[in-house]
């Protein structure tokens, strides 16, 4: 059983964040819009395993995550090589999902999330990357702004991914 996620967030509805969004609308509205197209959205197990959260669940409420999906795709990513994150326990109750692509390329290749990891295969964070020692949070209008060109740049990039894939794919 599966169900889309939305893996882009403009944090317009964000009580803890708006000081920084209320400056800034059309630019949260911008993102906003953006996120919602194709690239914007994955699809993760929607079963509940023993009442407990969903990934899309857990990401969302995790104060190390806070719906971040640079910081989910790490998670991912140190599942794979066996190291421990802050969501280790829910990608474990759903160990045989991530066992479909075996390893960590293959999972973000299959779901043309290639865009979101550098040429060693790392991911790419949107905004400086704290190990997970803090929670992620915009300190200022600048802060946010980064993180906005960085979810932006990939989603134009997912978005031409998955439009190539879909040309090649559905040909005549």
């Amino acid at each position: 059983v599966l169900s889309s996620d939305a893996i882009t967030h403009s944090y317009r509805n964000h009580v803890r964040k708006a000081k920084t969004t209320q400056q800034i609308p059309d630019q949260v509205n911008e993102l906003f819009d953006a996120g919602s197209t194709i690239g914007g959205y994955l699809i993760f197990p929607s079963n509940r395993i023993d009442g407990q959260h969903t990934i899309n669940q857990a990401r969302g409420v995790h104060p190390l995550i806070d719906d971040r999906f640079d910081l989910t795709l790490e998670c991912i990513r140190r599942f794979y090589i066996g190291v421990a994150s802050p969501l280790t326990s829910v990608l474990d109750r759903y160990s045989d999902f991530f066992a479909l692509f075996e390893d960590f390329r293959n999972y973000t290749s299959f779901f043309l999330l290639d865009d979101l990891l550098d040429e060693k295969g790392q991911v790419r964070f949107y905004l400086p990357f704290s190990d997970f020692a803090a929670p992620p949070d915009f300190t200022c209008v600048d802060d946010y702004l980064v993180y906005k060109q960085s979810v932006m740049q990939f989603l134009r990039c997912r978005n031409a991914r998955i439009a190539a894939w879909a040309h090649v794919h559905t040909a005549g």
